[in-house]
């Protein structure tokens, strides 16, 4: 994470304060709109019903090649 300018507690706000959300194009994955340090970022994220948690699998830029 913090190699993208981030760390876990940047995570959580981004996530916290989400300014909206769209299905991915991945099936099961969504898009979290999010800001941090004036910019915007997309957050993708997948439930995982079993354990009831949200699985982070990348965040970047928006703008920015995914990688």
């Amino acid at each position: 994470m913090e190699d993208r300018g981030f760390n876990e507690v940047d995570l959580r706000r981004m996530l916290e304060h989400a300014t909206g959300h769209s299905p991915d194009i991945m099936a099961d994955r969504f898009v979290i709109e999010a800001r941090h340090d004036g910019r915007s970022w997309a957050v993708i994220v997948e439930p995982d019903e079993k354990r009831q948690l949200l699985v982070v699998v990348t965040a970047y830029p928006v703008g920015q090649a995914q990688s």
